[in-house]
């Protein structure tokens, strides 16, 4: 999809709106266009860590998820120095929000062997801090959920062992269970 500098400026000024239909249709334009390596990536990184950090909860998701998503259109590694903001929004007081972002984090991971390291590091954290957290299960499941599409498109072996390390660290026999689902053709 060829972007220009026009379409990159609407794009950033309706996500930056308040109204819900201009920010859908900036979340439908950056998803489309980010959905080969682009070579625009930095000129609207700054803006959507601005609005990742200081947005809406529909801003903080729809930065989120196409950060996520420009994560294979950084020559310079800016992600390596970011995740943890993104590690962030995982956390967001709106549920809604901190999946979005979990459930694009694995896009990350398949960017090269230093992102993915980050990433794995990131979700072995992430996993372990929120079992007092409402939504625990949740989020483990698309924590693991993460981690498999990394290694359906990668076959990194670490991050097997890794989910497998973590699936085994859940007490309730229930959701251990539900866990293994993801894994069990690889277990």
């Amino acid at each position: 999809m060829a972007v220009n500098e026009e379409d990159l400026n609407r794009g950033l000024e309706d996500l930056r709106s308040s109204d819900r239909d201009r920010q859908n249709k900036a979340f439908h334009f950056f998803i489309e266009a980010t959905g080969e390596p682009v070579d625009w990536a930095y000129r609207v990184w700054g803006d959507l860590m601005e609005l990742l950090r200081n947005g809406d909860n529909r801003q903080r998701a729809i930065a989120a998820q196409v950060l996520c998503n420009l994560a294979k259109s950084d020559p310079k590694n800016r992600m390596r120095k970011d995740l943890g903001a993104l590690l962030e929004v995982t956390r967001d007081e709106r549920f809604v929000t901190a999946r979005h972002c979990m459930q694009s984090l694995w896009k990350v991971g398949v960017t090269g062997a230093s992102q993915r390291k980050a990433l794995v590091e990131g979700l072995t954290g992430r996993f372990k801090e929120c079992i007092s957290e409402k939504n625990c299960t949740l989020i483990r499941y698309d924590i693991l959920e993460s981690l498999r599409r990394v290694y359906d498109a990668v076959a990194d072996e670490k991050v097997r062992t890794t989910a497998l390390a973590l699936i085994d660290m859940e007490q309730d026999q229930r959701y251990r269970k539900k866990y293994m689902t993801l894994w069990r053709d690889k277990a």
